[in-house]
């Protein structure tokens, strides 16, 4: 009777191990071994297709084994394009962990098909592209993780589909644009380290500022106050900036106008430096100008040229050469040589530069010739006990002849 029992047991045993291994999707293990096979990886990575999918590194399955639950494979060396066709085909998938590996390209489109995905971490690898639609398909959602790939364009309004969803993680790609208003309840949320720009929404501003860093033009919430030339990216009507908030936008200038009129006012300032100074160098000029006018202007004198030797002027009268009586100016009445005392005599400059010691000596001695006779002839007119001309009554010296300098 025991060993009946024990038969009997054994049997059962197999019948349902037999039932567990035969509850198993075929397809979605066909699914795993194709990924595998068109994704290099690691060989420490490996799955034995006559195995259970189920007791394979990195794979969960439900309670029944039905399906395949969760798939996490985090630095496991995987590299290049996450294939098409594999993946997708986990329709009962909620936990999808690759990250840490070098995979690129872009997040398939059959993605759309993970209906009841719950989590989805893809960060730290090479993906490319812009934001995938398929992701905002999977309204299951609760946590996203795609930052530290290369994703750029803009973040859609889309992600707003995904309604469950608390945690959202974009940061260091090459985002760019406005940051899309987003009302869905997240707890923890990051976009720093990207290329967008604008200011951030009221939706998003409860967020601290690390959450945005990295992101040059973004300002608003908790970071810097948006300048005037900024416009609000929210497109729904509670991001409206509010009365308070556009003159406090208005009264502020913008680093570019700052600096614009930095440089235009210094460059005005340079002008009227300049101007300045050309003014003030017209007016030295003009002035010295003026100065030296007055210096060379000659009082008025009457001028006289030297007889020749050996001829007297006759009567006091002047020689050939015209006398000049009056006011004169120029180069030729500054050469001249001016002696003022009754009957005067001038001679040119140039002609003491020209002539030699000699003549200059000459010259001078019939100055002064000249001088004595005409004193003598005038003392003889006055007093007739004078001797004849050019003698000097006893008693009386004659006058010493006065030097003349050229």
């Amino acid at each position: 009777m025991g060993a009946i029992s024990l038969v009997l047991s054994c049997f059962v045993s197999i019948l349902l191990l037999t039932e567990r291994v035969s509850s198993e999707s075929p397809e979605e293990k066909q699914a795993l071994l194709a990924f595998l096979q068109q994704t290099p990886h690691e060989n420490r990575l490996q799955w034995n297709a006559s195995d259970s999918a189920c007791t394979w590194v990195g794979v969960e399955c439900n309670s029944d084994r039905s399906s395949v639950y969760s798939l996490r494979l985090p630095g496991t060396g995987l590299v290049g394009q996450i294939p098409s066709g594999t993946l997708g085909k986990l329709t009962q998938l909620r936990v999808l962990s690759l990250r840490s590996n070098r995979l690129s390209g872009q997040i398939p489109p059959d993605f759309k098909n993970l209906t009841h995905l719950r989590s989805l971490y893809l960060q730290h690898n090479g993906l490319s592209g812009e934001f995938p639609a398929s992701i905002t398909q999977l309204t299951g959602l609760v946590r996203l993780d795609i930052s530290s790939n290369n994703l750029t364009g803009s973040i859609p309004f889309a992600v707003n589909n995904l309604t469950l969803l608390t945690g959202l993680f974009l940061g260091n790609n090459r985002f760019s644009g406005n940051l899309p208003s987003i009302t869905v309840g997240l707890t923890d949320f990051n976009v720093s380290v990207n290329n967008l720009n604008g200011s951030i929404p009221s939706s998003l501003s409860k967020f601290p500022a690390a959450s945005f860093a990295g992101n040059v033009n973004l300002c608003g919430g908790p970071l810097r106050p948006c300048k005037s030339f900024f416009i609000s990216p929210s497109p729904s009507p509670d991001d409206a900036p509010s009365p308070s908030r556009l003159s406090g936008k208005k009264s502020k200038l913008s680093t570019a106008a700052i600096i614009a009129i930095s440089v235009a006012s210094a460059l005005i300032g340079l002008l009227l430096l300049a101007l300045v100074f050309f003014l003030c160098l017209r007016k030295r000029r003009g002035g010295g100008g003026g100065s030296r006018a007055k210096q060379t202007k000659p009082a008025e004198t009457t001028t006289r040229n030297v007889p020749p030797e050996g001829v007297p002027p006759a009567g006091g009268a002047s020689s050939s050469k015209d006398v000049t009586t009056g006011t004169s100016s120029g180069m030729g009445e500054r050469n001249r040589l001016v002696f003022t005392e009754g009957g005067v005599y001038s001679f040119d400059l140039e002609d003491l530069l020209r002539a030699s010691a000699e003549e200059v000596l000459r010259m001078i001695e019939d100055v002064n010739r000249s001088e004595t006779t005409d004193d003598g002839l005038r003392q003889s007119s006055d007093d007739p006990s004078k001797g004849s001309e050019g003698q000097t009554p006893p008693g009386e010296s004659r006058t010493p002849p006065r030097s003349v300098t050229p």
